[in-house]
């Protein structure tokens, strides 16, 4: 399956040029994930109608809506440039007009990562190299802080990690490396090209 399917079948625009450049080297260029990653993730990793997963950096809002359609569960995109978030707002109508009765499963805020207040029923945080390791750090603590007040099952998806997100993950006490889902169709031209699933060790 292309890019250019999914797009359609989802009647929604991720494709193309990705234009845009932020200021500070503490946020990275966008990219949404490749759909045929996508696929592999979700026929190894399971999300329900009951998760609420959230996605920080989501650009024009891919993955949202994929596992929206494909899982029905509830997604959240976090997003800090405003012509992306006025892009996935735009793809979020587009998308509606198709899915009727979802409305209230598919959310999108426009601010910096850390400033994200995370949701008592969020439970799984999407992370394709948004941002350097010290926001990293920062999200992955509001995060530790709602399980501490509302204690959870929670996972953290990495795809295309850096070297400082694994370290800092593999050194924290409080997160066990749960899965790891290989691109067959990727890794064999980039390391990289795979996904990392941690979760909170009780």
């Amino acid at each position: 399956m292309n890019e250019q399917y999914y797009d359609a079948l989802l009647n929604i625009k991720t494709t193309g040029e990705q234009k845009g450049f932020n200021d500070s080297f503490h946020y990275h260029r966008y990219e949404p994930t490749p759909y045929s990653a996508l696929e592999t993730l979700f026929t190894q990793y399971e999300l329900t109608s009951s998760d609420r997963i959230v996605d920080f950096g989501c650009g024009k809002g891919r993955l949202n809506f994929y596992v929206n359609y494909l899982c029905n569960a509830t997604a959240v995109g976090v997003e800090m440039n405003e012509h992306f978030y006025e892009q996935a707002i735009d793809n979020q109508r587009r998308y509606l007009k198709k899915a009727k009765g979802r409305k209230h499963h598919i959310h999108f805020q426009c601010c910096l990562a850390q400033e994200y207040k995370i949701h008592p029923l969020d439970n799984c945080f999407y992370f394709f190299n948004p941002f350097s390791v010290q926001i990293f750090i920062q999200v992955v603590n509001n995060i530790l802080l709602s399980w501490e007040e509302n204690k959870r099952e929670i996972d953290l998806i990495l795809y295309y990690s850096s070297e400082d997100y694994l370290h800092h993950l593999e050194k924290h006490p409080s997160f066990i490396l749960k899965e790891e889902v290989m691109l067959p169709e990727l890794d064999r031209k980039n390391p990289y090209e795979r996904f990392l699933i941690y979760k909170v060790a009780y």
